[in-house]
């Protein structure tokens, strides 16, 4: 099948982070990563992606496929190599693994975009709640090295680009994520001895400062 991909890419973004990281482990290397500069957007992305404009975008033989968790479907469907699939065989298990990647999503963004946004200190409730948040990851890992068992699979993708996103909210918030959910960071330290992860996650003082630029820019301040 033809083989012409194109990502409409960003370095920051742990959703473009994903597909990198998904390509990557199914052994797909000739594609075309795209930077794109999110404040000026290419007409590209515009026409690839009208209604959200955002990345990633996974440009398959001319055709686009957005958002990405269903990217990330779409590669382990389309490149179906029963001994390196991302989603668990098992359709309950599947359904749990779609399920906990939205359910991160949808609850990570709202805590992140108060340090985006916010200039008041985050109260020690909201913290609480972000540190039984990520206790529900803790427990669904159990004593396994990844979410699949012995598998790196959908979810270890879709959650470790995030990971150091989650330490920079420690920080700006004052929380000790290495005490407070030490198989949580177990479990990340395996991962990122993965080549996948190593080649394109970047590391956590990166993204600090790449956050608190963000956070100067939108909140004037220092």
């Amino acid at each position: 099948m033809p083989d012409e991909l194109v990502l409409l890419d960003q370095w920051a973004s742990p959703f473009a982070l994903r597909v990198n990281i998904a390509l990557q482990e199914k052994g797909i290397t000739n594609y075309v990563s795209q930077y794109e500069n999110l404040h000026a957007k290419s007409s590209l992305l515009l026409d690839m992606n009208p209604v959200h404009n955002q990345v990633p975008v996974l440009i398959h033989d001319g055709k686009p496929v957005c958002e990405s968790l269903v990217i990330l479907e779409y590669i382990d469907e389309v490149w179906n190599d029963k001994s390196c699939n991302l989603l668990p065989a098992d359709p309950y298990e599947r359904a749990r693994a779609r399920f906990l990647a939205d359910y991160f999503d949808i609850t990570f963004s709202t805590f992140l975009s108060k340090i985006w946004t916010q200039k008041e200190v985050i109260e020690y409730d909201e913290k609480k709640d972000f540190i039984n948040f990520l206790k529900l990851f803790e427990e669904e890992l159990a004593d396994e090295p990844y979410f699949g068992g012995n598998n790196f699979g959908y979810l270890d993708v879709a959650l470790i680009p995030n990971y150091n996103y989650i330490c920079t909210y420690g920080m700006f918030t004052k929380l000790d994520i290495l005490a407070e959910c030490p198989k949580l960071n177990a479990w990340a330290k395996i991962c990122m001895e993965r080549n996948s992860v190593k080649k394109y996650v970047p590391n956590e003082l990166k993204i600090y400062e790449y956050v608190h630029e963000i956070r100067k820019r939108l909140l004037g301040i220092d």
